[in-house]
């Protein structure tokens, strides 16, 4: 069990529930669980479950916060996040060439 869900497991109250799940993903599941890289099916749900919740908080944070930033400076416009996602795809570009060029 990973610390995480170690952490999860020692402060809360574990329930059992029935979830249908496609049966393909359970199989991967099931190998994941045969290879050692999860202790139980429920194990990897359990983390699946912590990190959608996660990734849900901080999208709900980034929402406050871009809600704020926008009540203070204005909507952020079509052609300022056009921009933004250039200037990332750059960056990216930049940090793959420095990678390719370190190997």
């Amino acid at each position: 069990m990973s610390d995480r869900l170690q952490k999860y497991a020692d402060g809360m109250q574990m329930r059992r529930v029935t979830v249908t799940v496609d049966g393909d993903l359970l199989d991967e599941v099931a190998g994941t669980v045969a290879e050692g890289r999860a202790g139980s099916v429920s194990a990897w749900v359990a983390e699946a479950i912590a990190q959608r919740c996660q990734r849900e908080r901080r999208l709900r944070e980034l929402a406050a916060l871009m809600a704020e930033y926008e009540a203070e400076h204005g909507t952020i416009s079509e052609e300022e996040l056009a921009a933004g996602e250039q200037a990332d795809r750059d960056a990216a570009a930049l940090l793959r060439a420095r990678v390719r060029r370190s190997e």
